[in-house]
């Protein structure tokens, strides 16, 4: 049996949302492995975030964060079902860290249907154009793989947190949203700099 360090749990908190007594009961069960203990706690009902994301969230904060001495400015709504949570400290910590990273990470739209279809035909021309000449299931794989390495660039909920690129932003709400017991949705954003 593999040693299951105060590292491996944290991961397995971030990624669930789960308590720390269960990450650890899971990854010991589990032999350390973390892929199975996030399974195992899905089957248990622990990593609750995927109940909640139907639920609706028409509250919630709208948050400003300057950078760079005003060269950079962004807006973000992030919402939560109600009023409690958007006014406990850690729902403001969250928004912040949203468009803190936003500032940072500059991303384009906040999840996958928001891409305009335009973006996404010329980045599969683009890749297709690169590959020529290859046999076309290889093309459509290559094509595919780099279209979701554009979606990592430009999609909110896909990139990696600033903060901890071991979560993406999809990954830091599922967490915040098991541990707060209500759904989150960041519904929108504007980005401003400077000369851009």
């Amino acid at each position: 049996m593999s040693e299951i360090t105060a590292k491996m749990v944290g991961e397995l908190r971030a990624k669930t949302g789960a308590g720390l007594m269960d990450c650890k009961k899971a990854l010991k069960e589990t032999n350390g492995n973390e892929d199975e203990a996030i399974d195992l706690l899905r089957k248990k009902g622990i990593a609750s975030a995927a109940k909640k994301a139907d639920r609706d969230a028409s509250d919630g904060l709208v948050d400003c964060y300057i950078h760079m001495g005003g060269k950079i400015g962004v807006m973000v709504e992030v919402n939560c079902e109600t009023d409690f949570v958007a006014k406990t400290d850690d729902f403001k910590a969250l928004v912040r860290d949203i468009a803190m990273h936003i500032a940072a990470a500059s991303p384009t739209c906040v999840n996958r249907e928001d891409v305009p279809a335009e973006v996404i035909e010329k980045e599969k021309e683009i890749a297709a154009g690169q590959v020529q000449g290859k046999p076309e299931n290889i093309v459509e794989k290559i094509v595919s793989g780099k279209l979701e390495k554009v979606y990592q660039e430009i999609v909110l909920l896909e990139q990696p947190f600033v903060k901890n690129p071991d979560v993406t932003i999809q990954d830091l709400l599922k967490a915040q949203i098991t541990k707060m017991g209500e759904n989150i949705v960041v519904n929108r954003f504007a980005r401003f700099q400077i000369g851009a």
